[in-house]
């Protein structure tokens, strides 16, 4: 099974493109997680559709948050050479500390998760 939890902290705001088949939104970020005491790994992590949305609405730099997904790997070559990365799809995100972003005059009732 390939189910992944993690909590960190947005290392810059989410960046929004859009799918050029579906145009379904598509949100992207890196997430400092920290690996043992002196160390801190960095995950690309990456959202479709609400969950996107979300992320562009309430998410910024240093929001702490939980991730919840599955581990994706690509694969892409350049110059000749192969090249691979994994990442983090993720299907559920809770917040944990946010300046707030996005929840403006919103009562708890009103906010979509």
């Amino acid at each position: 099974m390939n189910l992944v939890t993690v909590t960190g902290n947005l290392g810059q705001d989410p960046e929004i493109f859009y799918s050029a088949n579906s145009g379904d939104p598509i949100a992207s970020f890196s997430l400092a997680v920290r690996s043992g005491r002196e160390k801190t790994t960095w995950l690309k992590v990456t959202a479709f559709k609400k969950t996107a949305e979300i992320c562009e609405t309430y998410l910024h730099k240093g929001a702490r948050i939980i991730v919840s997904g599955y581990l994706d790997q690509d694969k892409w070559e350049k110059d000749g050479k192969s090249y691979s990365a994994i990442k983090l799809i993720a299907n559920q995100i809770e917040f944990i500390k946010t300046d707030g972003r996005g929840f403006d005059g919103k009562e708890a009732d009103d906010i979509p998760f």
